[in-house]
């Protein structure tokens, strides 16, 4: 053995640094000149860790007076110091006093004292003050499939979407309405009348003449524009579906004769499937969303309105047809497809396709775009 292996020894077995050399080159076999000059050098090395540790200890017990002394701290006073030894080798401290000490029980006092003392202040009413920032809400309720075959009556179904677009309205307590975003249709009739079919011509069940289901849909959208333009003006979009294209269209001339002379409402029931809708920064795609595919829609957006497209900053794509909520987002443009307040008919049961029934509506502001929406469920 070595003479740098029996100086590991000793540095790990310090008891033999009092033991002689004879006894170390026993206990490890290795030659007594070796052993003796391991101890001597091993014996002089721990003297100098001494050493240094006891001027350490000499000096961190100072700079611990010091400490008490400018901080008035009397050594009774002191409930603990803590002492450790940096990488470095320096010594350090740290001190907590009795005054900074609390048994569990102090606590626990302290506890009970503010329990019982506490007393909550009394609110007698609660009140809302309206946004500064004016917004856009849109409240969009598409594929009602007005005049569909289910368990609720035409009158029931009227009742239920009023009921819908005033709850959502309600809801809205607080916010700063400028204007209303109303998109109509998205196959607001369930066929296209007298052949009680979608436009392809799926034949359907219908409850109902088409004469009632027509004039029940235009009225039902007229009493439910009539409503919001006494809070707001009303922007109407009217957006044909895959089970009443020409009958949407045909129900949008009705509506925007009916209104032609009021300042408060406008009607967009122009020929394109597609319409448009521009607010501050906003740009808003409504279609039905049966024939375009989702990823492609931003494109479209660009391709057909591009002075909109590049007016605004905050896009999105806003779809019927499914019945359900989904969205997805494409190069920063999100498509979102909304869910029907609907039920379904028999055909729809028999196949489990199912879905919350839930009424969305949308609060866009001019500059930082879509903040939020609210939601209303139907009470089955």
């Amino acid at each position: 053995m070595d003479i740098l292996n029996i100086k590991i020894f000793l540095r790990e077995h310090h008891g033999y640094l009092k033991k002689s050399a004879i006894r170390l080159s026993e206990r490890l076999n290795a030659d007594l000149e070796l052993c003796e000059t391991a101890l001597y050098e091993a014996r002089r090395e721990a003297k100098e860790v001494k050493d240094t540790n006891a001027n350490n200890n000499e000096s961190v017990i100072s700079e611990f007076q010091e400490f008490l002394d400018k901080n008035e701290i009397k050594p009774e006073d002191v409930a603990s110091v803590k002492f450790w030894q940096t990488m470095s080798g320096k010594q350090r401290f740290s001190v907590v006093t009795k005054s900074e000490t609390k048994s569990i029980r102090d606590i626990k006092k302290e506890i009970e004292d503010f329990t019982f003392t506490y007393s909550p202040k009394k609110i007698n009413s609660y009140f809302y003050e309206p946004a500064l920032d004016p917004v856009a809400y849109e409240i969009s309720l598409p594929d009602i499939h007005y005049g569909k075959l289910h368990e609720l009556s035409l009158k029931a179904v009227e009742d239920q979407f009023m009921s819908i677009v005033k709850e959502l309205v309600a809801k809205a307590e607080g916010l700063n309405i400028e204007r209303f975003i109303l998109p109509i249709g998205n196959d607001g009739m369930n066929s296209e009348g007298m052949r009680m079919s979608t436009t392809k011509g799926t034949p359907q069940q219908d409850n109902g003449g088409w004469k009632d289901t027509f004039t029940g849909y235009w009225k039902l959208m007229v009493k439910a524009i009539d409503f919001l333009k006494s809070i707001a003006p009303v922007d109407v979009i009217v957006i044909s579906g895959n089970h009443d294209f020409e009958r949407m269209f045909y129900a949008g001339d009705v509506i925007s004769g009916w209104f032609r002379n009021d300042l408060g409402v406008t009607v967009n029931n122009h020929y394109d499937s597609r319409k448009y809708y521009e607010y501050g920064e906003n740009m808003i795609m409504f279609t039905h969303g049966d024939k375009e595919k989702p990823a492609d829609m931003p494109l479209i957006m660009a391709t057909e309105q591009p002075e909109m497209f590049a007016r605004t900053s905050n896009r999105e794509a806003h779809c019927g047809h499914l019945h359900k909520e989904m969205v997805n987002e494409y190069r920063g443009i999100k498509v979102r497809f909304i869910p029907s307040i609907c039920p379904n008919d028999e055909w729809h049961k028999q196949m489990g396709y199912e879905a919350k029934r839930t009424g969305q509506a949308y609060i866009w502001n001019k500059q930082r775009g879509l903040e939020g929406y609210l939601q209303t469920n139907v009470r089955i």
